[in-house]
Order: C-alpha cells, then structure tokens, then sequence
C-alpha cells in the first residue's frame, strides 16, 4: 500500500472518524481505523461496534493496499503538519512510514483482516432527506435526550419516517422536544426507530460539512446515512419509544407570546440564584406581565419581569429553569409561545408562526 494526499484533504475527515474511536478499548484493534486504498480512492474507517464511520477521499498516486494503524496518533501527526503539506504513507511489512517534508515517522499497524464491522441486515426502506434540514432537525431535538437512564430506550433518539416527512423525537422523561421536515416518502406507511445517542451525536458532527442530501437507509437493526463523501452506520436500540403524541398537552387555555431573546436573557440572570441542584424556578403570570423568581438554600433571591402579550387568569407554575432555557436555545423565531393550563399541568413551547417543532416542559413543584 502507497499513497500521496494533501493534508488539509486528510485532516478534517480523519479527525471526524477518530471521533467515533473510543480511547479505551478492550479489543487494541479498535484503537485503530482502517486505512484502505483503491478505486481511486482513500477510504479511512472507525468504529465501537455501535457506531461505524467510513469516509472518503479521492487520490491519485496510490498503489492498492489495506492496513490498521492507531487513530489517536495519525490524528495528532497529521494536525502538527504544516498547512499545504503533501503527506505519503507507505506500508513495509508490519510498519506505516509516514512522511511529509523533511518529517518522518514509523506506525505501529494491525492486521486489516482483524478490523471488526457493524453488523448490517438487509435495507428494509430508503429516503433522501436534505443534510442542513436534517441537521437543524437533530440540534432542535436532541438537546432532550436523556444520558445514562435505566430506560434505555430514552438514551437516543426516535426518528420517524412518514409517507411525505422525517420526524425526531426526543425526551428524557421531564421534557420532549419534537420536530419535523418535508421528505419523499418511503412507501408502505410510517417507520420508527431509536438511534442511540452516540449515534445523534455524531452524525450531528457530520452533517456540518455535508451539502446536498443525505441518504437514510434503514435496517431491521441498523440505520444507515450515505453522502458522496462518508457513510456513517449505526445500531439501533432495541425498545419502545413512549407514545409521545399521549405526552402533549392538548388542554391549554393560556396564551402567552413573549419575546425571545427578552425572556431567555431574564431566565438566565434569575437563574443564577436558583437552587443548584434542583434548578426550580418560580413563574407568576397575569395579564401582561410574566414575573420569574428563584431563591436558594443560602436565602439568596432574584425576581425579574418580562412583559408579554397575554389576557387572561392569574397561574404560579415552577420550572426546571435549565429546560426553559434550552428550548428557548434551539427556537429560531424572534417570538416564542406559551401554552398553560395550571400549575400541575406540562407547558408547552411553540414558534408563534410555525407548527414543525413542539416542545413540552414537565412542571416541578417548589
């Protein structure tokens, strides 16, 4: 195996595979990614055996070959090159030469043959989705993914392809974020499925680079997303996700608009003082006027209000402020809507003017 490439072609797609290498492994091959030339092409591999990345980068002078050298370090000598510089790597017996200029360096490297692949069952429906639309479908949800929970099932993500859409919906159990996009549909009514978090997390990364579409493949137990330039496959969770249509609140009768910036600005000075297990924060609503207040175990206190467009009864409701605070991060609309029915009721958050995302915000006692 022989081949030239230009860093600034290398470093980007080899740090974005090196991402999915976990650094403590107990197979040492999966320390490392695949390098594997042919076709024209250098193809560079990583995988956890959950999550597997495969990216692609067009070559000219090469000779065929295959090997597994160690992630952490290809990444590290290829970012300390120079901007520009040409780098060749050349496999003699067990060991990649690397070199660049006047630098020089030897690679440990394991056999290709010993490189585990996520296992892949026959693609069962496929749709193209525009990467950005994707990407914005994700960010708008997957702030709600729940981490570490004995439900494994909410560790991840549901992603639902309609006839003529693809849904994400994500919730740890105290809040669920929802969001959808126009998409030829797949034929044979809806599918769902649960991508683990890991796997959210890095085609999130992916899809920043991406222009044009993305093609979702998926599998009995894997989901698969293909771009001209990388494929990125992934396993599924195996479980129910909870009926989220059940979880949002359809009985709101209070209607409030507030500005965005405004009301997330006002939460994050109020929440400074708020208790720093629990996060609770108090909101009082009367006509006009929403009033946000926190105190804390050392008597600490913050009040602040924020004039809305509302008409209507008096509510006292508490919020974790950290969940207010990270729907209102991921609305693109200068306004933000409220939805409230009482105290012991979820609140659910909208974009005045459009219907894709709903969020909704379970209330805490204080």
């Amino acid at each position: 195996m022989k081949v030239s490439v230009n860093r600034e072609a290398l470093l980007k797609p080899l740090q974005q595979v090196a991402g999915v290498v976990e650094r403590r492994q107990t197979l040492p091959v999966l320390s490392n990614v695949l390098m594997r030339v042919n076709d024209g092409q250098l193809s560079i591999t990583g995988t956890d055996l959950e999550v597997e990345m495969v990216t692609r980068i067009p070559v000219e002078n090469y000779e065929a070959g295959e090997i597994t050298v160690p992630a952490r370090k290809l990444v590290d000598i290829c970012r300390e090159l120079p901007d520009k510089a040409e780098i060749e790597f050349t496999l003699a017996e067990d060991r990649l030469n690397v070199a660049a200029g006047r630098f020089r360096s030897t690679l440990s490297t394991l056999p290709a043959e010993d490189f585990p692949s996520v296992e892949k069952s026959g693609t069962e429906s496929t749709t193209e989705v525009d990467a950005k639309g994707l990407k914005r479908l994700l960010d708008k949800t997957g702030f709600a993914m729940a981490q570490q929970d004995v439900r494994y099932f909410l560790n991840g993500m549901l992603i639902e392809l309609g006839a003529d859409n693809v849904k994400t919906v994500a919730t740890d159990g105290h809040r669920l974020a929802l969001s959808q996009l126009s998409a030829p549909g797949i034929g044979g009514g809806s599918r769902q499925v649960i991508v683990p978090r890991k796997g959210v997390l890095e085609l999130q990364r992916l899809l920043n680079e991406v222009e044009g579409n993305v093609t979702l493949l998926l599998g009995a137990n894997h989901l698969c997303a293909e771009s001209p330039v990388f494929t990125l496959t992934t396993k599924l969770v195996d479980g129910r996700f909870p009926d989220y249509e059940r979880v949002i609140p359809r009985n709101g009768d209070k209607v409030v608009y507030a500005d965005k910036v405004e009301l997330r600005q006002a939460l994050n000075r109020t929440a400074i003082l708020s208790n720093e297990k629990f996060r609770g924060i108090r909101v009082n609503l009367s006509s006009g006027l929403l009033q946000l207040s926190a105190n804390n175990p050392e008597q600490e206190e913050a009040e602040e209000s924020v004039i809305v467009d509302y008409e209507g009864d008096s509510l006292e409701i508490g919020f974790n402020v950290g969940y207010l605070q990270d729907v209102l991060g991921v609305i693109e609309a200068d306004k933000v809507k409220l939805i409230l029915h009482d105290s012991n009721s979820s609140a659910l958050v909208e974009e005045p003017e459009s219907d894709d995302s709903t969020f909704v915000v379970m209330p805490m006692k204080l």
